[in-house]
């Protein structure tokens, strides 16, 4: 069984998505393995805690710490800038962070922990539509 999940963002963050894979899992039910796969080079996809904002808030932090713009000084040395001061450091941050999930499910429910949700983590500054496709079998 297969289906993609369109993820609208706004910008740099994480955008969960937890809700979306339920209900669409609920109603193919079953036992087995879901795989997600994000269709883009500059995002990423992350299980992480759901309960406390913060989470997410420090994450993005550390990694525009981590991987600052292109037009920052410590960056002087790519040269793919063309897209954006965001693009080069959006592949960066996608190559360092999984672009596929494997979750297992039992019962048509995804066997997340208790303050788990699956994220899709934007990278660029502007708004995009997000493609991830799902794989349940």
């Amino acid at each position: 069984m297969q289906t993609e999940f369109i993820i609208s963002t706004k910008g740099p963050g994480l955008y969960e998505f937890t809700l979306d894979l339920r209900n669409w899992l609920n109603s193919v039910s079953g036992d087995g393995l879901l795989t997600l796969f994000v269709r883009h080079t500059s995002c990423s996809l992350v299980i992480q805690e759901n309960a406390d904002p913060e989470v997410r808030t420090d994450l993005q932090a550390f990694f525009e710490r981590l991987v600052p713009p292109s037009d920052h000084p410590s960056m002087s040395y790519l040269r793919h800038t063309y897209e954006g001061p965001d693009d080069m450091p959006a592949h960066i941050k996608a190559a360092l962070l999984p672009v596929s999930l494997s979750i297992p499910v039992t019962n048509g429910q995804p066997m997340l922990g208790t303050w788990q949700g699956v994220y899709l983590f934007e990278h660029r500054a502007m708004a995009h539509n997000r493609r991830v496709a799902a794989h349940f079998a």
